[in-house]
């Protein structure tokens, strides 16, 4: 009894937690299309006038088929027949127009409206914190964001050109076949309004498969590209059959949710074809009692079924469209979970710009915890010189790159404070803050763009002949100048097409580009060979002149370079030693 009532406020929650994110989605959606007032309203407007023009054309086809009935073709007959084919073909031709305006004004909104989305998802993607990035696949962030927009583009496209006409059209036939029949107005009225019911409650039936289909399809998406990044450890490591089952098993999952919402779609689809052919035979059988009375005329016949014909066009489709409306809501759903997401790391308001003078760096009574549970740092105190070289050593898991990463405020701290020249980083923008700062990891990663796109990312304004000096400095200009195209050689994704000890050299290249007062390496030399590490150590002595460095190092021929050993465990300093390092 516990667990069925804990499933049933599950599902009830997890209901609510779709509609809350589906208005947050919605709201978003009509913010960016009011940015543009001006193209919606000519678009909306022009949709209504051609769809009416072409409702008003019908009426000149009922009247062409009176005039027929009603005797033989005499002179009169024939000037009445083409002034009525003349009307016909002015609305026709309106109603040409109006779609044409309507066609255009489309072309200018969503091009506008998507070009906002899709800026705004990235800026505001990129502004979340480095856990958030490490807690989610490359892959699902990538979807979240390119089927947000698209979700836009396919419930915008859905209401304008079919909701918007089907709304137009009920209305429009009703008020026109009231001026046949009250009777023939009601009947068409009141089908309507129970069928486009039914539709509304069966797409809201559906949604909850619908989201739970989309999600299945970003975990399938997320584990391929999981595998196709770490295809190498696949194969070194007899991982395909492993990896083929999961990748087999999830989609499974995902083939078994598809099967049941079409096979729903295909059962409604059934029953919208009864409800049509019963409005038809019922609206035929009427119109034939009301003519029976002198009512109708049979031009009036002609236009009840071209009438008809356009309702059951419109509403064919309005289970469709709410389906698709629904599916896509699903599919933004996740980009708006993002979008709704506070940042973890934010400026204050009113932060202002760090520009370092001397470089002194002070961790004060520091504490850390991972996900408030396990303390990585405890009252963690470290004060280090200006253009002092400091090495931070311990065992892995002693929280020597926490320290590090707390700095670049990749996390804040759970208590204490950071100073840079007696200036709390956590009340400078982080922007700033980090333009202080040259960082050259362990494992760089870098982008899939030519040489000299990644050295001159370090100082996006430097010329070539500057990033070709750095490249030089960082013992990187031999290899990159006997590349076939040279500092234009595009790198490979995360740099695959390089070797670890050259992509080192391009990070540390960046470095000195970049230039900055505060020079921090985490095991910098740690993928290079003897022969590369040798050059290296004579790049990194001038990197590091008149500069404060924290090094995170093993390698003796790094530390030997030091002015001071901080040796750090669980979270703690426990030992400093002073080194004879020339400046």
């Amino acid at each position: 009894m516990f667990s069925s009532r804990l499933s049933i406020t599950t599902r009830s929650d997890l209901v609510e937690k779709m509609k809350s994110n589906a208005k947050k989605t919605l709201s978003i959606y009509l913010k960016t299309a009011l940015n543009y007032k001006g193209l919606a309203f000519l678009l909306m407007l022009s949709v209504i006038l051609a769809t009416s023009a072409g409702l008003v054309s019908a009426l000149f086809i009922a009247q062409f088929f009176n005039q027929l009935s009603a005797g033989p073709a005499g002179a009169g007959v024939i000037e009445a027949l083409l002034r009525l084919l003349l009307f016909f073909a002015l609305f026709e031709g309106l109603g040409w127009l109006f779609w044409r305006v309507s066609n255009f004004s489309s072309t200018y909104f969503f091009s506008r409206a998507l070009f906002d989305l899709d800026n705004r998802s990235f800026q505001y993607l990129h502004q979340h914190s480095f856990s958030f990035f490490n807690n989610n696949f490359v892959g699902s962030l990538v979807k979240r964001l390119k089927w947000f927009s698209r979700a836009f583009e396919i419930i915008a496209d859905q209401v304008i050109w079919h909701l918007l006409p089907l709304v137009a059209n009920i209305v429009l036939i009703v008020v026109i076949l009231f001026s046949r029949s009250y009777l023939l107005a009601l009947a068409v009225l009141v089908w309507s309004v129970l069928f486009l019911l039914v539709n509304f409650i069966f797409s809201r039936y559906k949604l909850k498969y619908d989201i739970r289909k989309a999600k299945k399809e970003t975990e399938t998406t997320g584990l391929l590209a999981d595998t196709i990044t770490n295809n190498q450890a696949v194969k070194l490591f007899n991982g395909y059959r492993r990896e083929t089952k999961g990748f087999s098993d999830i989609s499974s999952q995902l083939k078994k949710l598809r099967q049941f919402t079409w096979n729903l779609d295909n059962v409604f689809e059934a029953v919208q074809g009864i409800l049509m052919i019963s409005l038809e035979v019922g609206i035929l059988y009427l119109a034939l009692r009301l003519w029976q009375k002198s009512i109708l005329e049979i031009g009036d016949f002609v236009l009840i079924q071209l009438y008809l014909i356009r309702i059951f066009h419109r509403v064919w489709d309005f289970g469709r469209v709410l389906r698709r409306i629904y599916a896509s809501l699903a599919d933004a759903e996740e980009m708006t979970i993002i979008l709704d997401t506070p940042h973890e790391i934010v400026d204050i308001p009113q932060a202002k710009n760090l520009k370092v003078q001397k470089g002194e760096i002070e961790f004060k009574n520091v504490d850390f915890c991972y996900h408030q549970t396990r303390k990585v740092l405890d009252n963690f105190n470290l004060k280090i010189a200006p253009q002092e070289r400091a090495a931070l050593v311990g065992p892995s898991g002693a929280g020597k790159t926490t320290a590090v990463r707390l700095l670049l405020r990749m996390g804040d701290v759970s208590a204490g404070r950071i100073l840079i020249d007696g200036r709390n980083i956590a009340k400078v923008k982080q922007e700033s803050l980090r333009r202080q700062i040259s960082f050259v990891p362990q494992n760089p990663i870098l982008f899939h763009r030519s040489l000299l796109d990644n050295i001159g990312y370090g100082r996006p304004r430097a010329s070539g002949a500057a990033v070709v000096e750095a490249a030089k400095k960082a013992r990187a200009h031999h290899f990159i100048n006997n590349l076939p195209e040279g500092y234009n050689t595009y790198v490979g994704e995360r740099g695959i097409k390089l070797s670890g000890g050259e992509r080192q050299r391009v990070a540390i290249a960046r470095a000195i580009l970049r230039n900055a007062p505060i020079l921090v390496l985490d095991e910098a030399t740690s993928s290079l060979d003897s022969a590369s590490e040798k050059l290296i150590q004579e790049a990194m002595k001038e990197l590091m002149k008149n500069k404060t460095v924290i090094v995170i190092a093993h390698r003796l021929s790094t530390i030997s370079k030091m002015n001071r050993i901080i040796v750090i465990d669980k979270g703690r300093i426990i030992e400093l030693k002073e080194m004879k390092a020339s400046r």
